[in-house]
């Protein structure tokens, strides 16, 4: 027996591209909700193009796209658009991601569609929100990492680096995806739909609140420390002998006692005056990184391992994507399962947070326009019609 789902019975359309509004509604459709995603006819979604590394898809879009139906819709034929509204009528949730005020002129932004579906919720997703100076302004993630100061805590002294994954993008979707359930439960109470407007800047904004705060009222801001910490030290990558590279991290004096007592095998450091507070490890963290060095090469990285965990100290190895197919507690815990795509199943990992209620929606990933000519008839179209749509180019 299928287990009910959260959104089961919540239908969602989106006018979606690249990663922000797909990543939010796949996992409104990770919850059980309908997700029609409308793409333009015969390309679809120009992210499907960004490379061909999965089985000759993109890698972003077969990760944000699963569980969804594709329908596709030349918005600036007037029957497809027509189509468009009509569908609209039967959803719970639009959310669009098209360029500033695109929605707004083809008749979709919230202030007009409230007027005939007070019950509709209306998500758009912008680089920098629906007004303001940069409202206009073209916003793509490695700018809005540049605008929100991400770029300069990010990467060595003398270069600053993006993230490796779109991280705007992903913030966006996330308070988006967040923000749409609030509103469905809102809408619980009230009845009424309602409008959320997602920033870029905003969403990634809010995750650089600890290094704002650091430079509050003009202080220093956090330097650039590639992946050690800022001001916690020691805290970041140390090799081994072996050529290994692990990961650690300590938080308090009682660890870095212990440390210096299991780790390094050498007590004494603990209260060396250079040392014995994390403000002085931090001001001599190159004295400091050549003694533990010194130790770790001596040693395999499996040996510095199992020193640190004899220690309790947090530690990592700094895996490589290989290393992240074959990681033992992600296997442990089942979370890989197979998803159908047009070109052969794929695996895929579950959605974080696992529930003992229900079971995620893991269903394939669509092609172009896959599921049109079902979605219009549900409209009441018919195959005339669609084949008149089909021969403008309408869908």
């Amino acid at each position: 027996m299928t287990r009910p789902k959260p959104l089961d019975g919540i239908t969602v359309v989106s006018l979606e591209h690249a990663i922000a509004a797909p990543f939010c509604t796949r996992q409104l459709a990770d919850l059980g909700a309908r997700v029609i995603k409308v793409e333009r006819p015969g390309s679809g979604d120009f992210a499907r193009a960004y490379d061909t590394r999965v089985k000759g898809q993109a890698s972003h879009f077969v990760w944000t796209n699963r569980s969804k139906e594709s329908l596709t819709l030349d918005l600036k034929h007037p029957d497809a658009l027509a189509a468009l509204k009509s569908l609209l009528a039967k959803a719970d949730v639009l959310v669009q991601n098209l360029a500033p005020g695109a929605a707004a002129r083809m008749g979709l932004g919230y202030e007009a569609l409230k007027k005939v579906h007070p019950k509709l919720i209306v998500c758009d997703i912008s680089g920098y929100g629906d007004n303001g100076p940069y409202r206009d302004k073209k916003a793509y993630d490695l700018l809005i990492q540049s605008e929100a100061g991400f770029l300069s805590i990010t990467g060595t002294p003398d270069s600053p680096s993006k993230a490796g994954n779109s991280v705007a993008d992903i913030a966006a979707g996330m308070y988006a995806y967040t923000s749409i359930l609030s509103a469905l439960l809102l809408r619980g109470k009230t009845g009424e739909g309602s409008h959320i407007d997602v920033s870029m800047l905003e969403a990634l904004g809010e995750w650089m609140n600890y290094p704002l705060y650091y430079a509050f009222e003009g202080a220093t801001p956090p330097p650039r420390t590639a992946a050690s910490h800022a001001s916690i030290y020691p805290y970041g990558p140390f090799a081994a002998g072996d050529g290994g590279v692990v990961m650690l991290g300590l938080q308090n004096e009682r660890e870095w006692k212990v440390f210096c007592e299991v780790v390094l095998q050498d007590a004494s450091v603990a209260t060396d005056p250079h040392f014995d507070t994390n403000a002085r490890r931090n001001e001599n963290r190159e004295a400091l990184k050549g003694l533990i060095l010194a130790q770790f090469g001596q040693m395999s990285t499996a040996e510095v391992v199992a020193r640190l965990d004899q220690a309790q100290i947090a530690n990592a190895r700094m895996n490589d994507m290989a290393g992240v197919w074959a990681h033992p507690q992600l296997a442990a815990r089942d979370r890989w399962q197979t998803v159908g795509t047009p070109a052969g199943d794929i695996p895929a990992l579950l959605p974080p947070g696992r529930s003992s209620a229900f079971d995620y929606r893991m269903d394939p990933v669509p092609g172009v326009g896959e599921h049109t000519q079902a979605i219009l008839r549900e409209l009441g179209l018919t195959d005339r019609s669609i084949t008149g749509l089909k021969n403008e180019n309408a869908i």
